[in-house]
């Protein structure tokens, strides 16, 4: 097991499965302890911890919704009490609408950007204090292709996207004095489970596959880690070239 993240706390929203539970596992094996949030207390949820404590790692699970900013509360207070400090924030809560622009109506729109955007000014505004208190440390939202590239049927998800990559640059500007770097991570089509479909040509991928998601999650453990704190306020696009296409 690594010690790059030994004695740091990990924050990670919307980590039931998927890239939250690979972040999860990856910064556990590094000597992070990880607070993994969830909206509801999941079989996914106790799964990733189950997996992160049976390889030696410690895991906190934290139910709250992020759009309910007294539930966002309570669970950083829970996490200082727990693990003493808070290091690293990942905004990872997403939600997702696939339907055509005219099929939609607002609230799918409003779910779609209160948990992705509203969701991060709420955890970060409330782990701020923290971190800061901890000397200092790293905040990744982690952003999408569609943010930059929209195909469609996604508007939801392309403005909140963007609305994140936004308030990176905003916070890198403001919180760099506090000695905290924050980035987005932008993945493109990646090896998860779905709960929207994605009819997506892997030949418009330059590395012609889906990326694999501790590839993704390779980049977030080196913005967070001492080798990536003077990099800030970038999106760092994760998606075998595909970007570089649009």
């Amino acid at each position: 097991m690594s010690e790059a993240f030994a004695g740091k706390v990990v924050l990670i929203t919307g980590g039931a499965r998927n890239l939250g539970r690979a972040m999860g596992a990856a910064f556990a094996a590094a000597g992070a302890s990880v607070a993994i949030n969830a909206r509801t207390q999941r079989p996914e949820l106790a799964e990733t911890i189950a997996t992160i404590e049976s390889a030696g790692g410690k895991a906190l699970a934290c139910i709250a919704d992020v759009t309910d900013r007294g539930a966002v509360d309570r669970m950083v207070a829970t996490i200082i009490e727990r693990f003493g400090r808070l290091d690293i924030l990942v905004n990872n809560a997403v939600i997702h609408a696939a339907k055509s622009f005219l099929d939609l109506s607002f609230e799918e729109w409003n779910k779609t950007m209160t948990v992705t955007l509203d969701g991060a000014f709420h955890v970060t505004q409330a782990a701020l204090p923290a971190i800061i208190r901890a000397g200092g440390g790293s905040i990744v939202n982690m952003g999408g292709l569609f943010g930059h590239a929209p195909i469609a049927n996604r508007a939801p998800t392309a403005a909140s996207k963007a609305g994140l990559a936004g308030l990176t640059r905003a916070l890198a500007a403001e919180l760099a004095v506090h000695n905290i770097n924050v980035n987005c991570v932008a993945p493109g089509p990646a090896n998860t489970v779905r709960t929207t479909p994605l009819q997506f040509d892997v030949k418009r991928i330059p590395m012609g596959r889906f990326a694999e998601p501790n590839e993704i999650v390779a980049t977030v453990l080196m913005l967070c880690s001492r080798d990536g704190r003077f990099i800030t306020g970038q999106t760092i696009h994760v998606n075998g070239g595909l970007f570089m296409n649009n």
